[in-house]
Order: C-alpha cells, then structure tokens, then sequence
C-alpha cells in the first residue's frame, strides 16, 4: 500500500474491477441473455455485460460479449479460465498457443468452446448483416479475488503447455473417456453444435435422462450436457451454489425451494435463458416441449479436477438417493404437487406424459376425472 493510499477494508477486488469496466451489469436469479442490454466495452471492442446470478457463488460469473456484424474483437490473453457458449451469430475464434502454434475454427449457433490458459485469442463475426453473441462463463472473480492485481492477470507471458490439447481438439474432435454411467467425460477444446452432440444414457438421474461430462482445454472449469426426453423430467437435487445452467434445446421449466419452503419458486426456460441454483437449493427441471430439452452446466470444479472437497462429494453423490446420503430425491418421495403441476403443464402444451413408468399417475387422474 502506498502511503497516501487508504486502507482497504472489506474490499472485493473483482467487483472494483466490473465496475471500471464501465459495461451494464445484471443482476437476477435467472434471465435470457439474448435479452440483455450491452454496451460498448472498451477491453474487448465489442459490446458487452457482466451477468451476475443470485446462485453464482464466490467463484463464477458470466461475461456477455457481443460482436456487432463484421466486427472482431481485440486481441485477449488472461490467466482466467472461460468456458464459451455461443448465444446467436456465426463466427470464428483464432488461438494462438505459447509455443506459437496457432489455431482457427468456426462456431455458430449453441456451439462450445473453452480457450487454452492464458493463450492468445480473438473472435470474429462472420456477418455482416447480424451481430454475435457469446456468453463466457469464467472464474475470473475467484483469480483477481486471489491475486488482487488486474496487470498480473491481463498481461503475463507465461504459458501452459500442459492446457493446449491435441490439435484436433480445435478441430471439434475429441477422446471419450469412458467411466461409468454419469461420469463419462469427452475431452476437446471445441464442440460445433451441442444441440446434436451424443450423450450417453443414465436413468439413475431420471427418467430416459442421458448426460456427458467435459474435460474443455483440461481446465478446472466444469460443464456437462443433460437431456430430458419428451413427457419426462429430472430428479429433484441439491448442491452448492455456482452451477450455471443454460437451457440448450427444447423448453420448459425448473422448480426451486428450501427443504422447509411451502411453495416453489419458479423459472421458465428455452435457448438463451440461465439460471444458477442458490446454494443448497432444490432444484428440478421438467421437459414441457413436444421434443427432448437439453441444457449445458458450467462450473468450478470439474470431474478431472475437482478442486474443493465439496465439488468432489457432489459428483460422488449426484445419482445417490438423499436417503443413503446423496443428492437425489427419489419419484416416489418427491412433493405430489410437483407433479400435478407438470402434467397441467404438458396438456396446456399438448403433450403427453412419459413418466407412468416411474410413477403412479392413476391417482391424479382420479383427481383430475
């Protein structure tokens, strides 16, 4: 601290940051992010949002960066990491890695991509008649918190080679590693199209659900894609805070409650909406639509590398019953008004429930007669 400097006091390194960014910043418990305003930010050369949700947590936040038509953004390089969902627009990102090498690949609509550790990079619109949109969910919160000094984290030269992958991997190829029911991993740095990526089976989360783990750029960052078929819908669970969900295909909407709350709180979801359950919230996500719903969940803390004690129980226990310890509340323990608002909500939208295979739905029919 320098002498006349004052003395910091309860003081977020982050937030003093977001602030001289000069860039609206939104707050809520979820929205649309195609919704959000932007304005001109003077980092990127683009337009831009800083996207804070109630379930954030102390460790993530969202980054919207919005590329007007034929436009590219400055060059980037930070010790950050960011796991990049592309909102609208077709684009391509160039990377350049430590050792030099660089790379280029195209991306359009629900696309996936995380950026090498500290690797150079830019992004470009292909268009010239609409804008792109990508949201970057990072942890650049938890590093500036961490390090307090924004030039250390902005302009550093070191590199990683370790987190560059194989070549192909910018490609949108990739290496599955298979490990059990909910816990295989696809390993790249670059997914062209999430909405059409193959996930593999795993009923213990819910009915016909099916789910992929990713390992993107070998970084801590978490994501994993889950899909509800039509007429079904997931097992209520809890965590801790800072997954950020982002609905992919389809529509629908999650329930959300404490375990002594009387009613549900609520958020209806389609492609460009996210939400970030609260910590040690219930949350429960139901497929409204006439074709299967997909979403994409981004954290700190991944399969691979954990990094808290408490990430690792959570994939110890996502698919183990509350009742032995985990996560899960089981069909026939859940609330019977969760699904009595489900299947009001499937006939207002003239689809048929799939779920009488996981649960007595004779008794409200009776209701209903």
């Amino acid at each position: 601290m320098s002498d006349n400097q004052e003395a910091r006091f309860l003081f977020d390194p982050y937030m003093d940051w977001v602030e001289g960014e000069g860039v609206p910043v939104v707050e809520g418990f979820g929205m649309d992010l195609l919704a959000v305003e932007t304005n001109p930010w003077a980092r990127m050369e683009t337009n831009g949002a800083f996207v804070h949700l109630k379930g954030r947590g102390d460790f993530i936040s969202i980054f919207i960066v919005d590329i007007p038509p034929g436009a590219k953004s400055s060059p980037q390089q930070h010790l950050y990491e960011e796991v990049i969902y592309v909102l609208s627009g077709h684009g391509s990102t160039t990377i350049e890695t430590g050792d030099g090498a660089k790379h280029s690949f195209e991306w359009g609509p629900k696309s996936l991509f995380a950026l090498p550790l500290n690797a150079k990079y830019q992004h470009f619109n292909a268009s010239g008649q609409e804008p792109a949109r990508l949201a970057s969910t990072n942890d650049l919160c938890l590093v500036l918190n961490l390090f307090h000094n924004a030039d250390f984290v902005f302009n550093n030269s070191v590199h990683f080679p370790d987190r560059q992958g194989k070549s192909n991997y910018f490609s949108g190829e990739g290496d599955f590693i298979p490990k059990k029911p909910g816990r295989h991993m696809w390993e790249t740095n670059f997914i062209p199209d999430l909405a059409g990526f193959e996930l593999q089976s795993w009923d213990k989360r819910g009915a016909g659900s099916s789910n992929m783990k990713f390992i993107l750029a070998d970084g801590t960052m978490h994501a994993h894609s889950s899909e509800m078929p039509v007429g079904t819908y997931k097992k209520a669970h809890r965590h801790g805070a800072d997954f950020h969900v982002y609905s992919v295909t389809g529509s629908g909407y999650s329930l959300f409650w404490y375990e002594d709350d009387a009613g549900f709180e609520r958020i209806d979801w389609k492609h460009g909406v996210v939400f970030a359950p609260p910590d040690g919230m219930y949350h429960q996500h139901y497929n409204t639509a006439d074709q299967p719903s997909r979403y994409l969940a981004v954290a700190l803390g991944s399969l691979r590398y954990p990094f808290t004690t408490a990430k690792m129980n959570v994939f110890a226990g996502v698919d183990v019953s509350v009742k032995d310890g985990g996560a899960p509340i089981e069909y026939e323990d859940q609330d019977s008004r969760v699904h009595e608002i489900y299947l009001a909500e499937l006939a207002r939208n003239g689809v048929s429930s799939h779920m009488g295979e996981y649960i007595d739905e004779s008794i409200f029919k009776k209701k209903s007669a």
